[in-house]
């Protein structure tokens, strides 16, 4: 046991080295395209402000921590749900793991997030009273497809990982204006492959928990004549339920607390707190708040849970409040085979 603490250690430490020194080398911000991977869309995670780093969750965990799965109660977990995020642009997301040989060889998952971009107007210089041409309408779109694996090496040390290949097509077939013959039809789609990376460790005092995770691990990337990297972030948190520390209340009361300190590669360091209270293990409330924002920040949600014979339905509900945007809803259900 004590190996594997010293690797958690070496690897954390390793890390926050590196983070550090990547920021003070890097001063630009902002620098990063497809953006659609920094959302968060699960609601239980969202609910608590994204700290959920150092919690076990199931599939979902594949979005923000893909160590969180390895702590898998059943044979099979899936989580679906919507984001109804900024300028009526919409997310869905959908996971799955298997745990087919009782955590013997660890879990499978498979993850896939869709953006929704709906409808433009397609134009084109012209040589006109307006200037251009309307010649049609055009669908962005912007996917993630998945692979995670994560195992249990010991009775308190968790780790995973996410092989995903992410692809963005903001303009589809688009119309490139010529001088002479009108126009013709170009490409502006980007493909890459991405890797997530995490770990979690059981400390023993209580139900403290210690995670650290890598997300949008990727190559430099171009689009037509421009390179960027994908928003690459690295998390590190702690959470602990406060009910073990009053023995009469833990049995039918839970206080999740978290604690996650992010370093994005496209904003300042950032310190996020999350909270969710449970009762008899059915019904939830939760809240958050992560700063430093530019607008936004508070975050709220509840969840009901139901057990029908072998199986698990959770239902999840989070809002991230704006004030200059409308705010942000997400919903989440889960299902769980025990």
């Amino acid at each position: 046991m004590k190996n594997y603490m010293k690797i958690f250690l070496i690897v954390v430490r390793a890390l926050a080295i590196f983070s550090n020194s990547y920021s003070q080398e890097r001063r630009k911000l902002a620098q990063t395209g497809m953006k659609f991977l920094s959302v968060s869309n699960d609601a239980r995670n969202a609910g608590m402000s994204s700290s959920f780093t150092s919690v076990f969750n199931g599939s979902s965990a594949m979005l923000y921590n893909p160590a969180g799965m390895a702590e898998l109660q059943s044979s099979f977990d899936a989580s679906f749900g919507n984001t109804k995020w900024i300028a009526d642009i919409n997310y869905l997301y959908g996971t799955v793991a298997l745990n087919p040989f009782n955590d013997n060889y660890g879990v499978l998952g498979v993850s896939v997030v869709a953006v929704d971009y709906g409808g433009f107007y397609e134009t084109i210089r012209a040589e006109n009273e307006k200037g251009y041409l309307q010649i049609g309408t055009y669908k962005p779109t912007a996917y993630s497809i998945g692979v995670g694996y994560a195992r249990m090496l010991s009775e308190k040390f968790a780790i995973g990982g996410n092989v995903k290949y992410v692809k963005q097509n903001l303009i589809g077939d688009g119309k490139v204006a010529l001088a002479s013959s009108g126009y013709k039809k170009d490409k502006f789609s980007l493909g890459v492959m991405a890797y997530d990376f995490g770990l979690i460790y059981k400390t023993g005092f209580k139900s403290l928990n210690i995670g650290m995770s890598v997300r949008n691990f990727a190559e430099e990337v171009k689009y037509i004549e421009e390179s960027f990297q994908l928003p690459l972030t690295f998390r590190i948190g702690v959470s602990i339920n406060a009910m073990d520390f009053f023995e009469k209340l833990h049995e039918d009361h839970s206080l999740l607390i978290t604690v996650d300190a992010t370093n994005p590669r496209d904003f300042e360091e950032q310190l996020a707190f999350g909270a969710e209270y449970s009762f008899m293990n059915a019904f939830s409330f939760r809240s958050g708040y992560n700063f430093p924002q530019d607008d936004g920040g508070f975050s709220f949600g509840f969840g009901v849970k139901k057990e029908i014979d072998n199986y698990v339905i959770s239902l999840d509900y989070a809002v991230s409040k704006y004030s200059i945007f409308d705010d942000v809803h997400r919903f989440s259900v889960r299902f769980a085979h025990k």
